[in-house]
C-alpha cells in the first residue's frame, strides 16, 4: 500500500474516533446536567425559571463542544492540511 493510501486511512480512523468521543463525552454531560437540573426542581419548585435558564445556557455550551469537533473531523475528512505535505 502506498502512503497516500495508508495516510487516508489513518485520517479517516482518526476522525472516526474523534466523531465517537466528541459526541459522546457531551452527551455524558448533557445527560448529567438535565439529571442535576431535575433534581434541583424537585427541591426548589419555586426556582423553576431561573434553573430552566442556566440549564438551557449550559446545554447549548456542551452542545457547541459537538459542534467543533464535527467541523475539525470535516476538516480532517475533506481537506486535511497534512496532504500536501504528503504529496510533495
Amino acid at each position: 500500500m502506498s502512503d497516500m493510501t495508508w495516510f487516508t486511512l489513518l485520517s479517516s480512523v482518526s476522525a472516526v474516533f474523534a466523531i465517537a468521543l466528541g459526541v459522546s463525552l457531551p452527551a455524558y454531560a448533557m445527560g448529567r446536567a438535565i439529571a442535576s437540573a431535575l433534581e434541583a426542581l424537585s427541591r426548589q419548585p419555586e426556582a423553576e425559571k431561573s434553573i430552566m435558564r442556566i440549564l438551557f445556557i449550559g446545554l447549548a455550551m456542551i452542545e457547541s463542544l459537538a459542534i467543533y469537533v464535527l467541523v475539525i473531523v470535516l476538516i480532517i475528512l475533506f481537506r486535511n492540511p497534512l496532504l500536501e505535505y504528503l504529496l510533495k
